[in-house]
């Protein structure tokens, strides 16, 4: 399977362990504590076999840069948190700089 699939794979698997996360109320709800563990186990799992074919440092910016800001989206979406100009703004940077990195790696190889 290609590595950007994979690494898409366990974008989202990060994004459903974190929603788990919040929704365990500290883990003292047994199906969101499952879904923690479940999300993360498998992000982790896709993000490794994403690193067979990505450099660690381009795979991981993506990770955690796209993770950053799906779940924030995900969070003003379906959870209802806040949102404003700034918190925007913030993701959009997240995203831009995620971007600006995989250009200048591709550039350097």
């Amino acid at each position: 399977m290609n590595g950007w699939v994979l690494l898409l794979l366990a974008v989202v698997f990060e994004v459903i362990g974190s929603t788990g996360l919040k929704a365990s109320q500290g883990f003292s709800k047994l199906g969101p504590s499952v879904l923690v563990v479940v999300g993360y186990a498998s992000a982790f799992y896709f993000l490794s076999l994403a690193l067979k074919t990505i450099p660690l440092n381009t795979a991981y910016a993506v990770w955690s840069g796209l993770g950053t800001a799906l779940i924030a989206v995900w969070g003003w979406l379906v959870l209802k948190e806040p949102m404003n100009g700034a918190i925007a703004l913030g993701i959009a940077l997240i995203i831009v700089g995620v971007v600006v990195l995989n250009l200048a790696l591709n550039t350097a190889h």
